[in-house]
């Protein structure tokens, strides 16, 4: 089967980012920076899409819009930027449906992303998965890490030993996506996707969980705790 890699996205930014206060006083949840990263979430995110072979992508901006679009066009990107805005919240599905109306190539497979997500892994390897299996959509998978230490115990109640952060034994929605074109049609236009569209293409298997490779770097910023943390990961704390 032949692998149709996409060459355009959508990023997801126009969240508030309440939880990141007062770091998003001023501007959008994807304009924060990192410590010592030197580049906001959207940068990195851009250039991370940019090296997986994506030439276009189209950025749905909302709270603080302005902000993010300044930022834009003043940057010498590695790809062609375009935004969009919300005229009022539409929710995450209804967000990437407003947005993808946008894409250059409506025909053609493409890539989606949250805006406040700092990864990176083979999107390439994502792509050949989602042809792989058939899907309509296909959504990266993490196993983030707990943030209590645990207990391990032996069957008589024994503690055995005291795990710090370990990794959750669940997978979550990792907020990376692989659509087939097919899949745009099917977002809600206002609502959330994964209460809709997900649960409906899971029940015809037309749903497929890509798990991060070993290594794999990701993390969600939603806190200054996660700030904090994910800058001591990158090697900056």
């Amino acid at each position: 089967m032949t692998t149709e890699q996409p060459t355009q996205a959508v990023v997801l930014a126009g969240g508030q980012g309440s939880r990141l206060r007062p770091y998003t006083d001023d501007r959008p949840k994807p304009m924060v920076e990192i410590p010592g990263t030197g580049t906001p979430i959207i940068g990195h995110q851009l250039t991370w899409l940019a090296s997986e072979g994506v030439t276009d992508a189209v950025v749905s901006c909302g709270h603080l819009a302005d902000v993010l679009e300044s930022w834009l066009e003043a940057e010498e990107l590695p790809l062609r930027v375009s935004t969009v805005v919300e005229p009022e919240p539409l929710g995450r599905g209804g967000g990437l449906r407003f947005a993808a109306a946008s894409l250059p190539r409506p025909e053609e497979p493409w890539y989606a992303a949250n805006g406040d997500i700092w990864t990176r892994f083979s999107l390439r390897d994502m792509a050949a998965f989602h042809t792989e299996r058939g899907a309509l959509a296909t959504l990266a998978l993490a196993r983030p890490r707990i943030p209590w230490g645990a207990v391990e115990t032996d069957e008589f109640g024994h503690v055995l030993d005291f795990i710090e952060a370990p990794p959750s034994p669940y997978l979550i929605n990792a907020g990376v996506y692989v659509f087939s074109d097919a899949f745009t049609p099917l977002l809600p236009e206002r609502g959330d996707h994964e209460r809709t569209t997900f649960p409906r293409l899971a029940r015809e298997r037309r749903l497929a969980g890509f798990p991060l490779p070993q290594g794999s770097y990701w993390r969600a910023i939603d806190t200054a705790k996660d700030l904090t943390e994910a800058a001591r990961e990158l090697g900056h704390g």
